[in-house]
């Protein structure tokens, strides 16, 4: 009897130890980009991105019609162009960013606890979600918190992100505690790391005479079916200009990157662009609040296209002001939100 009682004991007494040794893992996500500025990973990348329903939402049969025997034919080389403008010697800048801004809330976690473990995937493109899943659950982690760098919800970005999540742990025959964050648009210390970056802007190259704040944008009949991300982007922008002080006639919400046809979340940041230029506007600052870190849309689009759009319409002085990044206020707000999920 008491061999089998101290077997009892033993047993207890490992449950308990591996219960101690319990990891939480942090994936931080955000969108992806192509392995290399070339129309042949371009449309290995487009190919995954444009394949997701949650992107486009058209019959399949039709749009995989369209993908395949057009899209992919003729937009892979005019974007590899594009990329090849902004790559850098260690590769893309959202994925070199992203890896420095992961580095640093690692490190931030890592000398204070030992049973976190953070990594980096992105939703299309590499590293991918499911090796990351698949990592974390190699290293016998307990429970996993997934959160997407994307600020205001969507259906495109942080919806599919929780889709390809799923689509990768539900092959797996044990299912860790799984905590999705689905947005920070309000987030205090969120609108506080984007204040302290466009005041420390102004305070370098003084106050322009219009702020414009930028976000993606998307297909208007999203948001007709209820889709939040609009109203998320104009909560952002209230308590954003709050914290600022700034005047309605002092900034104005766009929204940029249209694709196709449809008509999509107005107004749309080329135009008001033209349109400030052409009515006396001579000095613009201009911020993407929805991107947490600089990418092809901020790095090409705004910086190079829109400028060009501005300054050929008669303004005279454009500057961007760039995404959080890797700042220490934006990893303090990272930080926090993990801290309240562990």
């Amino acid at each position: 009897m008491k061999s089998r009682y101290l077997g009892r004991d033993k047993s207890i007494h490992d449950h308990r130890k591996s219960e101690q040794k319990k990891k939480t893992g942090i994936l931080l996500t955000n969108l992806g980009t192509p392995s290399a500025p070339t129309a042949s990973a371009l449309r290995t990348y487009l190919r995954e991105f444009l394949s997701d329903p949650r992107v486009v939402e058209i019959p399949k049969f039709v749009w995989m019609i369209i993908l395949h025997g057009i899209i992919l034919r003729v937009r892979p080389k005019k974007s590899a162009k594009l990329y090849q403008s902004i790559w850098t010697d260690e590769g893309s800048p959202l994925l070199v960013i992203s890896k420095r801004l992961t580095k640093k809330i690692s490190k931030i976690f890592m000398d204070s606890r030992d049973d976190v473990v953070v990594d980096l995937a992105m939703r299309y493109g590499q590293p991918s979600i499911a090796n990351a899943l698949n990592s974390f659950q190699k290293q016998g982690i307990d429970k996993i918190v997934v959160l997407p760098l994307y600020p205001q919800y969507a259906g495109p970005t942080t919806g599919s992100t929780f889709d390809a999540v799923v689509d990768e742990i539900k092959k797996w025959r044990w299912v860790p505690s799984l905590n999705f964050i689905n947005g920070y648009y309000d987030h205090p210390l969120y609108i506080k790391a984007l204040a302290n970056s466009i005041t420390e802007h102004f305070q370098a190259y003084g106050k322009p005479d219009k702020l414009v704040l930028s976000y993606h944008g998307m297909p208007q009949y999203f948001l007709e079916k209820g889709d939040p991300y609009y109203c998320f982007c104009h909560k952002t922008t209230q308590l954003l200009m709050e914290q600022l002080g700034l005047e309605k006639d002092e900034y104005v919400l766009t929204f940029q990157s249209r694709f196709g046809k449809a008509e999509w979340l107005k107004p749309y940041t080329d135009a008001t662009l033209e349109e400030l230029a052409q009515n006396g506007c001579e000095n613009v600052a201009i911020i993407s609040p929805a991107f947490s870190v600089d990418c092809l849309e901020t790095l090409e689009e705004l910086i190079e296209e829109n400028k060009a759009i501005f300054l050929n319409a008669g303004g005279k002085e454009y500057r961007y002001i760039a995404a959080l990044n890797d700042r220490d206020d934006h990893c303090e707000l990272i930080t926090d939100i993990i801290n309240t999920q562990l």
